[in-house]
């Protein structure tokens, strides 16, 4: 493995450690200095992501009925996300390029779309359940 990707690994694996030390000493419904929604800041309502900074706190914590509480979609995405991850990571160490099927899927990638669209329509309506999805 050559000295630039030993670096590259380094600051990566440098990088994820800081943020996920970040997120676990620091509660972002605590501290001003966590990145604030800009869509809820100008609409007034929650997007997708709205409340994935405080779940992954929560997560980090092992709390994993608050993190749900929060954003649910981030929680049940976050499995595909790590893997993804996972396997840019590995490809880019052993010069491979393996791909997961599944992701590439035109079923998938519209059926995923369609479940954040949804997600995010139906954690905007005032009406019980719905209501429940806001974070």
């Amino acid at each position: 493995m050559g000295s630039k990707k030993t670096k590259s690994i380094v600051l990566f694996a440098l990088g994820i450690v800081c943020v996920t030390g970040l997120f676990y000493v620091f509660n972002p419904s605590d501290h001003s200095y966590f990145i604030p929604c800009p869509f809820k800041y100008m609409t007034g309502y929650h997007c997708p992501g709205c409340g994935s900074q405080r779940a992954i706190h929560q997560l980090l914590h092992g709390d994993l009925a608050a993190a749900f509480g929060l954003n649910p979609l981030m929680v049940l995405s976050l499995p595909l996300i790590i893997y993804s991850l996972g396997q840019k990571v590995y490809n880019y160490i052993c010069d491979t390029q393996y791909r997961v099927g599944l992701f590439y899927r035109k079923w998938f990638i519209y059926g995923y779309f369609g479940a954040v669209l949804l997600f995010w329509v139906f954690r905007n309506l005032p009406y019980h359940p719905f209501s429940l999805l806001a974070p």
